[in-house]
């Protein structure tokens, strides 16, 4: 009688490299993101873009929980391949009803309980593929169990709060998110995970913020409609797009390089390459791609307020809502940079001024017209990159 063998999973190596097909999963993941920012833009209010950060927290903390399973095993073979195919389908679903996740309709489907499902069975599959990883380590098996108690005591609310819908359904997630994600960390504390390949890990992260950026400009394109002819909105474009450069200057040249050879070079089994994937790119990279989010956002308001109401060259203010957004989704992006090299390289005091200096700038842009708000922003984003490339390479010269 022949005997069925069950397959293994394939342990990564330091060696490894992204794959295409997790290039491929970002994709679906950052497709998310661009309905987030559809989803605010309907609504500017602080509840929505609450309610849009609550969403960012959780896609984020679901793509990372499978960045860590890629770094483990093979994502392009067998079962693993398989359940990431799945949470892709998933992930796509709960993207397509984002705009509608606080809505009630009298439809077969709710949006909010649809939404909820999805991410459900997106943490689901990862619980499940993990323990088919981590079949053959009793540790990493027992961890995964005490990681499931969590994320499983956390649907409740998730599902209760897509019921009952409203206020309830914004603090209900609200709980559902920091249930999953603070059991998470108190279950993964005595150990965060081998990272097997610290290229690899590296290497994830910076090609989601890259796909961010790249789709940041789609979104934001969005905003000028057909309207592209008029030499307002194409200036708004250019600065958007300049702005959009400086924004990945400021993290792929010099600073995630040197990151990177950090935690490549500490102890494949050590604490302290754990410390650095989990602080330094699974938690600092949030505040840098909802930076990128935000500010996506607010080049989409200002491409539409162009489209739609000329008036504001004349010297009429965007408004409070859309400044906020265009400068605190920069200035989120740079308190992610400052977390990132202290953790990393631990330099960069001189980041703290830069920060001040764009919330300083916040409520002069106020009162600009949103051409010459965009326009001062861009400005000073191109004045950080030159600062930047000037003290580089005198450091480059001293040494």
């Amino acid at each position: 009688m022949s005997r069925v063998h069950r397959s293994r999973p394939v342990l990564v190596e330091e060696a490894h490299r992204a794959t295409t097909f997790e290039i491929f999963f970002d994709l679906v993941l950052v497709f998310a993101l661009t309905r987030l920012i559809g989803f605010m833009a309907e609504s500017l209010s602080p509840l929505t873009l609450y309610q849009g950060l609550l969403l960012l927290l959780w896609f984020w903390y679901a793509w990372s929980c499978y960045a860590w399973l890629g770094n483990q095993v093979r994502a392009d073979n067998g079962p693993v391949l398989a359940g990431m195919l799945a949470a892709m389908a998933a992930i796509f679903v709960a993207a397509l009803v984002i705009p509608q996740a606080w809505h009630r309709n009298d439809g077969a489907l709710s949006p909010p309980l649809t939404l909820a499902v999805a991410y459900i069975v997106v943490r689901g599959l990862h619980l499940a593929v993990e323990a088919y990883s981590t079949s053959g380590n009793p540790q990493y098996r027992r961890q995964t169990l005490r990681f499931a108690a969590s994320t499983t005591l956390a649907w409740v609310p998730l599902l209760v709060g897509a019921i009952l819908g409203g206020t309830a359904q914004t603090v209900l997630w609200t709980v559902a998110f920091l249930v999953d994600y603070g059991g998470g960390r108190i279950a993964t504390a005595a150990s965060f995970g081998e990272v097997r390949s610290g290229a690899h890990f590296a290497e994830r992260h910076g090609l989601v913020l890259i796909i961010v950026l790249g789709e940041s400009l789609l979104s934001a394109g969005a905003g000028a409609g057909l309207s592209v002819l008029t030499w307002p909105v194409l200036l708004a474009a250019v600065f958007g797009f300049a702005a959009t450069v400086c924004l990945w200057w400021l993290y792929f040249v010099g600073v995630a390089p040197a990151a990177a050879k950090v935690l490549t070079s500490a102890s494949p089994r050590s604490r302290r390459r754990q410390q650095l994937a989990s602080d330094a790119y699974t938690l600092a990279h949030l505040p840098l791609v909802a930076g990128v989010v935000y500010f996506a956002l607010g080049i989409h308001l200002i491409l539409a307020s162009l489209t739609d109401q000329p008036r504001l060259l004349a010297g009429e203010p965007m408004g409070w809502p859309a400044t906020t957004v265009l400068y605190g989704g920069v200035a989120v992006y740079l308190v992610g940079r400052l977390l990132f090299l202290r953790l990393t390289v631990r330099g960069a005091p001189d980041q703290l001024v830069a920060i001040g200096v764009v919330l300083l700038l916040l409520p002069v842009a106020r009162i600009l017209p949103a051409l010459a708000a965009l326009g001062l922003l861009t400005a000073f984003l191109a004045a950080l990159v030159l600062y930047e490339r000037l003290t580089r390479a005198v450091r480059a010269r001293a040494s």
